[in-house]
């Protein structure tokens, strides 16, 4: 695993840690500035730009009724200054397959899109 990697799953774990905390402030400096934003909820439509995809977070994590979150199996691949880490999420009991993409501005990995949706129960 290089260090980019490492750095990358820091940055992934830190985005987890302020949901699971339900911490505005952290999940706002997790995100990115420079980059266009989007972020794909489950069952919502495509967000895009930073006002509406802070909105959201600010929405959830002000929620007192939302559902705590687990977050694991989470692989990356770094691709320069880009980076897309695939994991799961547990919500409400709820399975869910997700991709984070991050970039790199001044030197931190910063995530620029998130997309989280149901997993099909086959079988």
């Amino acid at each position: 695993m290089t260090s980019s990697d490492v750095a990358v799953l820091a940055a992934n774990d830190a985005f987890y840690a302020a949901f699971a905390a339900m911490d505005y402030s952290a999940m706002e400096l997790i995100w990115a500035r420079d980059a266009k934003l989007t972020c794909i909820h489950p069952g919502w439509n495509v967000l895009s730009g930073r006002g509406p995809v802070m909105e959201s977070w600010e929405a959830i994590l002000s929620n007192p009724s939302q559902p705590r979150i687990i977050s694991g199996g989470a692989a990356v691949q770094v691709f320069g200054d880009c980076a897309v880490v695939t994991c799961r999420e547990l919500v409400a009991g709820s399975p869910l397959a997700v991709t984070n993409v991050f970039v790199k501005e001044a030197g931190r990995w910063r995530l620029a899109h998130h997309h989280s949706g149901p997993v099909a129960n086959v079988g």
